[in-house]
């Protein structure tokens, strides 16, 4: 048994010492500069570049999809605007006719409709080979966003140099459970803290699809990689914000974070589907992980802290929780050492949460610890273990949508 007690106290240790240096120095790198976001524009000629904004749709809520089209008609850019709604062969059609119907008499709307689900990856890049604009924003069809979103990604996107940037996420439907409000958090967290440290280095690792704006000729010059992406020489049909954000980078453009860019998107707001969602994404973020290792030699070695405190960090807590049970179950004694340390870290992490945020709410985001613990860790080991299953697990019915089943955005991998 003292086996048992040592490798859960190595385990522990190791684990704090980690998240610890990682979290520490994300804290640090994620403050907001001094500097301010450019405006030079696009384009030479001095005129804002197009924006070509494609939104892919399936069986969406028709009320969601409406104040979609609603916020993106309402945007205040300077620049041509057109707008590309995919219907990717939903079984709701008719239910959604009224609501393309209404933008039909607008010059800046066009609408494609698949004739069958070829998947939101297809249906995207259907539009972009449909479209010209110089820029591609990319916005899901449960997301709403600010008036100023287009305006502030293009002027993100002054340099050559970069290749896509990504607004900052938060939950429309928070206020409707504990989960939206802990998930709500979580987005927060996940933008703020991880996505604007890696931005400091022009490097996020995944530019979410709710909102997330791509230079076109970048896009162009992937598009059959991003297209034909495979695993195990199977396809490859989802987390396909995070593999088309890899691609940018391993291609050598940069990928940014512009907190000023607020997009709200619908969230799951029942367990099953949240697990279902948080599935995909680990299934995705193992997959890409892989790819994302080859670019770590010519990035800023705090993306090699930030990679391996994601995906070793869970693995040696996981340890730290077995040993404990083990221990439990073996010797009748409780893992104090174990339990105090996890304790102390969640409660320093949603302080500064709360202090950075300017929020009080943020202390109730260590329930996510007991979540992640009892339910995402072993998630995540069975994600490990069927790396090859591709099923969505969500794209099912048309009354998925309402509900929160369907798919959601990736920010946190």
């Amino acid at each position: 048994m003292d086996l048992l007690g040592t490798t859960g106290a190595v385990a522990i240790s190791l684990y704090a010492a980690l998240s610890t240096a990682y979290k520490g120095m994300q804290a640090i790198y994620a403050l907001p500069t001094n500097t301010t976001a450019a405006s030079t524009p696009v384009t030479g000629s001095g005129a804002p570049p197009s924006v070509d904004v494609i939104v892919p749709c399936y069986n969406e809520d028709p009320r969601a999809l409406s104040a979609c089209l609603a916020s993106i008609a309402k945007q205040d850019y300077a620049g041509e605007l057109r707008v590309y709604v995919v219907d990717d062969g939903s079984g709701n059609r008719n239910a959604i006719i009224p609501v393309n119907d209404h933008y039909a008499c607008d010059p800046r709307f066009r609408f494609i409709l698949m004739p069958k689900n070829v998947g939101k990856r297809k249906a995207q890049i259907v539009a972009i080979r449909e479209s010209s604009g110089d820029l591609v924003l990319n916005v899901d069809s449960d997301t709403t966003i600010a008036p100023d979103v287009v305006t502030k990604l293009a002027l993100k996107m002054y340099s050559p140099a970069v290749g896509a940037a990504m607004g900052q996420l938060t939950a429309s439907n928070r206020s409707d459970t504990w989960l939206t409000r802990l998930i709500d958090m979580e987005y927060w967290l996940a933008c703020n803290e991880e996505r604007a440290a890696q931005a400091r280095f022009g490097a996020v690792m995944c530019c979410c699809g709710p909102c997330a704006m791509y230079r076109r000729s970048a896009l162009l010059l992937l598009l059959d990689k991003y297209e034909t992406q495979l695993f195990r020489g199977r396809p490859s049909d989802f987390g396909e914000d995070r593999h088309l954000t890899i691609l940018m980078l391993n291609a050598g453009f940069r990928t940014e974070y512009v907190p000023e860019a607020i997009a709200a998107t619908v969230v799951p707001n029942s367990m099953g589907a949240y697990l279902r969602q948080q599935l995909r994404w680990a299934r995705s973020t193992f997959r890409d992980t892989l790819l994302a290792l080859r670019l770590l030699p010519g990035l800023d070695r705090y993306l090699t802290l930030d990679v391996i405190g994601q995906n070793l960090g869970p693995l040696l807590l996981a340890l730290s929780v077995l040993t404990g049970l083990a221990q439990l179950a073996l010797t009748a004694t409780v893992p104090w050492s174990t339990i105090l340390m996890i304790a102390s870290m969640t409660m320093v992490r949603c302080g500064v949460a709360a202090f950075r945020a300017r929020e009080l709410r943020f202390l109730g985001f260590s329930l996510h610890t007991l979540l992640n613990v009892a339910l995402l860790l072993p998630l995540k080991a069975y994600a490990l273990c069927t790396l090859s299953n591709s099923d969505w697990l969500s794209r099912g019915s048309p009354t998925a949508a309402p509900n929160g089943v369907k798919d959601s955005p990736e920010p946190h991998c």
